[in-house]
């Protein structure tokens, strides 16, 4: 039985491996049924490749492969909202949307984090140290962790992404 520590690893993972996601994502979930999960502790690798299928967030073609730990982590989504907290984490992956027409590989710590997103519209507030390559269409970009760099707030829809990296 799954006590929802397999949705945490997975969720995680895809997040690392995809990052935001762009408006065709509401085409993938405009019919996903509600679910919620909370977990004190998850650890797992996964992998996974879905497209075309006619169902919630496998319609639109995606692959990755991923690690991922970490203590605390609550999940909900319902259609084309969802909510989340994490607590401490790390994780790494690579992968490739046709969504964003993008590919990345990147690696995470997290501390803390809460999002809360309906459709592309995306709020993220969390303190986090990533670093990695992403590769699409209409945006490159290189994440390397500077000395001053210690906090990150992005706010995005599909295109154009707005990034902001203040210091403390």
């Amino acid at each position: 039985s799954n006590d929802g520590s397999t949705d945490a690893v997975m969720e995680v993972g895809r997040g690392v491996c995809l990052g935001e996601q762009g408006v065709l994502e509401v085409v993938d979930t405009f019919d996903r049924p509600g679910k919620a999960f909370a977990v004190s502790t998850y650890a797992g690798t996964g992998t996974f490749a879905e497209g075309f299928e006619d169902k919630p967030g496998k319609r639109i073609p995606k692959a990755g492969a991923f690690t991922d730990a970490g203590v605390g982590h609550a999940r909900a989504e319902w259609s084309i909202f969802d909510a989340e907290a994490k607590g401490p984490n790390a994780s790494a992956g690579a992968g490739a949307s046709v969504d964003t027409m993008s590919a990345r590989a990147f690696a995470k710590a997290e501390l803390a984090s809460a999002s809360a997103s309906a459709g592309p519209l995306k709020a993220t507030v969390g303190l986090a140290a990533d670093t990695g390559i992403g590769v699409s269409a209409n945006v490159s970009q290189c994440k390397v962790p500077t000395k001053n760099e210690n906090a990150a707030c992005v706010w995005s829809m599909a295109s154009p992404q707005l990034s902001q990296h203040p210091t403390i």
